[in-house]
């Protein structure tokens, strides 16, 4: 059972799960839908480019999300300006979807790497508007702060390039992006396995958002599983205090006062 004084408070919004969840690539929704459910997450992540959301049928995406127990978050994926952002999460706010977006803006096709300094752009005129702000970026510290200067609820620095699976690459400057926040901060991107999350949680990190990890595991519920007890464990992990690490062996059981 969670802690009361351990919610994850972004903005006005408040959870118990730390783990976001996206809805992209399953082989189709009902997969996606026990997937959600077995994740715990209270928190998905829907692409505004690539939903219609005017489509109210039984078949579509959104109707396979629970909002009674699931908050949509919208994201600006697919963009690749500040303006075409800002459209974009006007156009959820329009929608009646809840008031804060995953802001995202990408810089290179290729690699898929945001775009901080558009992204940095849209966060100053969302934020003016009253957007509760997540702002997507990759591990770069200097950029972290800016965003949260801006007024961003949160930060949200990549593990690893999206999609690639490659877990948490920079563990360091993750590690400095939080000393220096006062936000919280989510990893988002790269985590391919559990122990990808745990790490990320044990660092310190107040969430993990995914999806390539789960949506396209052999067993996405499964998997999906998996990533609810990594983040759990992890937290608990990075909460309890590990041992700091020593250059030579410490025996667990005392040995003053053996018999010889």
């Amino acid at each position: 059972m969670v802690k009361i004084d351990d919610l994850l408070r972004i903005g006005d919004f408040k959870f118990t799960s730390r783990l976001f969840i996206g809805t992209g690539k399953y082989a189709n929704f009902e997969i996606m839908k026990m997937a959600h459910e077995a994740s715990g997450a209270e928190v998905v992540t829907v692409a505004i480019r690539r939903v219609d959301l005017n489509d109210k049928g039984k078949e579509s995406m959104l109707s396979y999300i629970d909002t009674n127990k699931i908050t949509i978050l919208p994201n600006t994926a697919g963009c690749f300006t500040a303006e075409e952002a800002i459209r974009t999460a006007r156009l959820a706010k329009a929608a009646g979807l809840p008031n804060w977006i995953k802001l995202e803006v990408i810089g290179d096709q290729k690699t898929l790497m945001p775009d901080n300094e558009e992204t940095l752009k849209a966060t100053k005129v969302l934020v003016k508007e009253g957007f509760t702000v997540l702002a997507y970026t990759n591990d770069d510290i200097v950029y972290a702060k800016k965003f949260e200067e801006a007024g961003a609820a949160s930060v949200m620095p990549l593990g690893a390039p999206i999609g690639s699976g490659q877990g948490i690459l920079n563990p360091n400057n993750i590690k400095i992006i939080l000393e220096n926040a006062k936000v919280p901060i989510i990893v988002d991107a790269g985590v391919g396995t559990a122990s990808d999350a745990t790490i990320a949680m044990e660092l310190g990190a107040d969430g993990v958002l995914l999806n390539t990890g789960v949506a396209l595991a052999k067993d996405p519920v499964r998997m999906a599983r998996a990533m609810k007890l990594a983040v759990e464990s992890g937290r608990d992990a990075f909460l309890a205090g590990r041992i700091p690490k020593k250059l030579y062996a410490s025996a667990s059981s005392p040995i003053e006062g053996v018999m010889r």
